[in-house]
């Protein structure tokens, strides 16, 4: 039995928080839950939770601010970001962009099925390196390139890069798998835990352009990170 982490559930409804949290301490994670911003904020301050299950419609402050707070504070304290799940009754492509783009590592929409939410909960956690059982992380280099899992820092040309969570995860698989052809397809269900069901491939080919910018020498002759016509893309490092 894996030892218990302690996953952090901000919801302002009461139902939603006692399934959630039934479920979550079911698969064996220990759950702390609160109904608003302000006391999501103070306990994230005071103890860290190896993950954050947010809802965004919270009254005073958002989850969207609560989530820009938390990658602000990562980008500033060089720490490991927390993993965050977004719980939302917004089904719209552009919100699940808007809570990805702010960090998000997954978005759930409601309503959902609380057994697919802790299989995503602990799919996150093993991504983002916190998995008990997996232990530090390693450090994969591609030529020119350094990935370095502990403290989700890279480097191109040995100058350091600032690059957000879901960017981070990305390259990490690209590094991963080394002149493979990748389709988008199977990247959406390997970073995002996703599919082209209720998340479009241009998510993919977005964050695949923002890598490029901060990697490349010319973004556009891409030498590193390259495109399989009709297919997706390599990673040739």
């Amino acid at each position: 039995m894996r030892p218990q982490q302690r996953v952090l559930v901000v919801d302002d409804d009461d139902g939603v928080r006692t399934s959630v949290t039934w479920a979550l301490e079911a698969d064996g994670f220990e759950v702390e839950s609160v109904n608003n911003g302000l006391a999501a904020m103070e306990s994230i301050n005071a103890n860290p939770p190896a993950l954050v299950v947010l809802d965004l419609s919270l009254p005073g402050l958002g989850g969207l601010d609560i989530l820009r707070r938390l990658r602000t504070t990562d980008r500033c304290s060089n720490s490991r970001p927390i993993p965050v799940i977004v719980l939302s009754g917004r089904d719209s492509e552009t919100d699940r962009i808007i809570g990805l783009d702010l960090g998000a590592d997954d978005y759930l929409v409601k309503p959902f099925s609380t057994g697919e939410l802790a299989a995503r909960a602990r799919s996150v956690l093993r991504r983002s390196g916190i998995d008990a059982a997996a232990g530090r992380q390693f450090s994969p280099r591609g030529d020119g390139v350094e990935t370095d899992r502990e403290s989700r820092q890279v480097w191109v040309d040995g100058e350091p890069i600032e690059v957000a969570a879901k960017e981070f995860d990305l390259l990490a698989y690209f590094v991963d798998h080394p002149k493979r052809a990748c389709t988008r397809h199977e990247l959406l269900s390997a970073v995002w835990s996703s599919h082209d069901g209720w998340q479009t491939e241009a998510t993919v080919t977005e964050h695949v352009y923002r890598l490029r910018l901060k990697i490349e020498i010319d973004p556009q002759r891409p030498q590193r990170l390259r495109t399989v016509r009709s297919v997706g893309y390599r990673w040739d490092g």
